[in-house]
């Protein structure tokens, strides 16, 4: 520390002039009016349709489904089960 206040010897402190400027604060009428962001916008899709099906593309006006049910094997914890699957898909009419 002594080789620090040596090599400053001939520093001297600034003393505050007889001007103090102080930071004022605007009134509220003179402050800008706040911004409003705009309301967020959100997409709706329907949870499910009234027959249990919502395909992914509108598959037009004359669409059908067309369902292929087959029966599976499926290993449990419990032993080999059989259970029937169901494949559907929407062709043109």
């Amino acid at each position: 520390m002594g080789l620090f206040s040596q090599s400053c010897g001939g520093v001297q402190a600034q003393t505050v002039g007889a001007e103090v400027q102080m930071a004022q604060a605007t009134s509220p009428e003179d402050a800008p009016p706040p911004r409003r962001r705009p309301p967020p916008r959100l997409r709706v899709t329907p949870y499910y349709s009234p027959d249990g099906v919502y395909p992914r593309y509108n598959p037009g006006p004359d669409a059908v489904r067309e369902c292929n049910a087959t029966y599976v094997q499926e290993f449990r914890p419990s032993g080999t089960v059989i259970v029937p699957h169901m494949h559907c898909y929407w062709r043109r009419g």
